[in-house]
């Protein structure tokens, strides 16, 4: 028989557990203790306004019960500019969660996060810091019927509705 050394990972089953997810490596034979990588500060001013990621309009809005939808879907172009809402840290990149297609995930604070869902391509990696307004990854519709932004903001991992943090649209 033949021995296997693969290594099982478990991957997050929501935008709140992948924010908090460690990054899982395979056990090194190294004899050396690995150094722990610190992760940036979070600097998020603090009076900072919430910004629009894309602009578009909103083609599904957020519902906290029943068939629950965390978010809000803006609709856009495929391949369109996706601005982080605030400055933050990429705290997740990854298509592990499902529904989400490719999925990135900024830290503004320790209680606040925002999450962009169904991107095309993401243009930033985890660790990196990045300013409100820079753009993060490219507007797509992976797995949905639409192109489309989903965009969630959760405070202390609680999903709360974004449009009562965006500025009005004209």
């Amino acid at each position: 028989l033949k021995e296997s050394n693969t290594v099982q990972v478990k991957r997050p089953t929501s935008v709140a557990t992948a924010a908090k997810s460690p990054e899982v490596k395979a056990p090194s034979r190294d004899v050396a203790k690995p150094v722990k990588k610190p992760t940036p500060k979070v600097s998020s001013n603090k009076n900072e306004s919430w910004r629009w990621p894309v602009n578009g309009r909103v083609v599904r809005a957020f519902a906290a019960t029943g068939q629950a939808h965390k978010g809000i879907d803006i609709g856009g172009k495929i391949g369109e500019p996706v601005h982080a809402s605030r400055s933050g840290v990429v705290v997740y990149s990854g298509s592990g969660l499902v529904g989400y297609g490719n999925l990135l995930i900024l830290k503004h604070s320790e209680q606040k996060l925002s999450a962009y869902g169904h991107n095309k391509r993401v243009l930033v990696k985890e660790g990196q810091k990045v300013k409100a307004g820079s753009v993060i990854a490219e507007l797509g519709d992976s797995g949905t019927d639409s192109a489309k932004l989903h965009f969630e903001v959760r405070i202390n991992g609680k999903p709360v509705d974004p449009l009562r943090l965006l500025p009005k649209q004209n």
